[in-house]
């Protein structure tokens, strides 16, 4: 073994982030003082590669539960990061940096894996899921799906979806098949703490099978690679990776209950609505009101251990961890002194998680003062149909197998889930579109860039600028005070209608809208103007984007007249929260329709 040494980079920085009290009125819409002159210390040190011993060296060191047997199952597979195991019992694993998938058989039994079979190669390959004889593979913009066949290799790749957010510091995707059929992809943010372009980014996307009807299903996630399903339940868990730089000991990494439509705060709130005094949110939301709507983490774990694959387990050999959750951590750069380097189990109890204890360690050896050395950098976990469990380390190329010694054969009845209510998944509404929801004598005339009935230029589609049209209208009742603008699509599958756009607020003094408005939750100009959350799960206008083949969906633009000057709704507001807002409000109302097919 080769001497312990500090990795190639060993400093601490002070970050001075905002220097002056007149800084502080300007750049900080928190509590003003809370923030207005905050000084973090952050810490980069990367332990260094240890001369890998022997197999029987390599496992003498690593520590794990009494009973609990420790074996390499396979090695020099270069990287393996994510891994799976089919309906068939074989087990797969995902190669980022070689670009491909490959299978890891036992034929023999001997607890030893065969030689790797490549099944697929797709460059930034990473995340993998099965169901029934499907894969579903995940690259940086694309998923695949693909037969199994009875020889566990993969038939032809067909993509689903190619237009996932660009990676940028996070992009390494991961997906699984909910307990409702459907598809989650974890999409990464793009940077350590931002105000992202693509709404995708930092979100749990949910999508069908066969790739359509993508929407964003939860988001504020900064890096959720590792998530599954509670069994039993069926609620959904996921571990989320803290902001770097905000000290050695912030922010936590976070065990999140991931439920549809719910905010988890990045980048503006970390840990236990704590506000990150780096980034503000978007003009008009103050750090308060951000918090205030972000669900906070069930349980933290040490900072910057970077949480990587999780999944619950449900076998037989370790009776006494059913109902838990397996994470790997892969490891820290960022923090002094290192954290990670490790297995995890996430202690569950009558379905809650009540605490976070380490299941494998040993793979983090300290030397004299402030050097460290590591065994491996732990990154894919999954469970075996016997109950071993698998995991990867893809620095080392290295996936070890955990059996037991008092090895069961039939799980014990398993009562962490008796007292859990499943997560309601919100059904897709069906309703009227919303102009056939409120009866008024007053009619507006609306007129937009395209002919009544006529086709919707591709600049105003989601698959060209997806800049909103532009818009006018006749002075509505001298009592207006504000207008409503909702755009609807009837003909989607679900949600019925399909919600694209939603702004509200819009003083009675504007009676025109310019083409291509931002996203922003609260607009400049028209001033005070607030956009909600249309259907894909983002705030502002998405265009167009009905499945390919159908025939020209009908795209409802309405416009209504209220006698309230505000709904009293944050940024932000639901379709369905604006439109319980309007009731006995809405004294005109017009529409004009335009089509659109891809």
């Amino acid at each position: 073994m080769k001497p312990i040494v500090a990795g190639p980079v060993h400093l601490a920085t002070s970050l001075l982030l905002l220097t002056s009290a007149s800084a502080a009125l300007a750049q900080v819409k928190g509590e003003v003082g809370l923030y207005s002159n905050a000084t973090i210390t952050g810490s980069v040190l990367e332990p260094s590669p240890i001369d890998e011993p022997d197999d029987a060296k390599l496992t003498s060191m690593i520590t794990a539960p009494e009973g609990t047997k420790v074996e390499v199952f396979a090695r020099d597979l270069i990287n393996p990061r994510m891994l799976a195991v089919s309906d068939a019992g074989v087990l797969y694993a995902t190669r980022r940096s070689v670009g491909d998938v490959v299978m890891l058989k036992d034929a023999d039994g001997d607890g030893r894996a065969d030689a790797p079979v490549t099944v697929a190669s797709r460059p930034g390959m990473h995340g993998i899921a099965f169901a029934g004889d499907k894969v579903y593979l995940a690259a940086v913009n694309d998923v695949y799906v693909a037969d199994v066949a009875e020889d566990g290799s993969f038939g032809a790749l067909q993509r689903i979806i190619n237009d996932l957010p660009d990676g940028g510091q996070h992009p390494n995707r991961t997906l699984g098949l909910g307990p409702d059929g459907m598809l989650y992809i974890s999409a990464g943010s793009t940077c350590n703490a931002c105000t992202e372009t693509n709404p995708e980014s930092a979100t749990i996307l949910r999508a069908k099978p066969d790739g359509s009807s993508r929407t964003i299903f939860a988001s504020g996630l900064r890096n959720t690679i590792g998530f599954d399903w509670q069994p039993g339940s069926g609620q959904l868990w996921g571990m989320d990776h803290g902001i770097d730089w905000l000290g050695d000991d912030a922010q936590i990494e976070e065990l999140n209950h991931i439920r549809q439509d719910q905010k988890y705060g990045w980048p503006y709130i970390f840990g236990m609505n704590e506000f990150n005094p780096q980034d503000n949110p978007p003009n008009g939301m103050s750090l308060e009101t951000w918090a205030k709507h972000s669900t906070k983490p069930v349980l933290g774990y040490t900072a910057h251990s970077a949480p990587m694959q999780m999944a619950f387990y449900n076998g037989a050999m370790f009776p006494d961890w059913q109902g838990d959750a397996i994470v790997a951590m892969r490891g820290s750069w960022n923090r002094r002194p290192p954290s990670g380097y490790e297995v995890v189990r996430v202690d569950f109890e009558r379905g809650q998680p009540v605490g976070i204890e380490p299941l494998l360690s040993g793979f983090l050896v300290q030397g004299e003062g402030d050097s460290y050395g590591y065994l491996g950098r732990l990154s894919g976990v999954a469970v075996a149909k016997d109950g071993a469990i698998f995991v990867s380390d893809d620095d080392r190329g290295i996936i070890y197998r955990l059996t037991s010694a008092n090895h069961a054969t039939d799980a014990s009845a398993d009562d962490n889930a008796a007292t859990v209510t499943p997560d309601p998944l919100l059904p897709p509404p069906v309703s009227p579109i919303a102009f056939d929801m409120f009866a008024t004598d007053a009619t507006i005339a609306v007129k937009a860039g395209f002919a009544e009935d006529g086709k919707i230029p591709l600049v105003n589609a989601a698959d060209g600028d997806n800049a909103s049209p532009a818009l006018s209208w006749d002075k509505a009742p001298e009592a207006t005070q504000s207008y409503v603008i909702i755009a609807d699509d009837p003909d989607a599958a679900e949600p019925k209608p399909f919600n694209h756009w939603v702004l509200y607020d819009l003083p009675a003094s504007v009676t025109a809208l310019r083409e291509g408005l931002p996203t922003e939750p609260l607009l400049k100009d028209p001033i005070d103007a607030k956009q909600g959350q249309n259907d894909t799960g983002a705030t502002g206008y998405f265009g167009p984007k009905p499945p390919v083949g159908d025939p020209p969906h009908h795209y409802h633009f309405q416009v209504f007249a209220l006698d309230t000057a505000t709904l009293d709704l944050d940024p932000g507001a639901s379709r369905d929260a604006v439109l319980s807002a309007m009731r006995d409000h809405v004294i005109a109302k017009g529409e004009v329709v335009g089509l659109f097919a891809r």
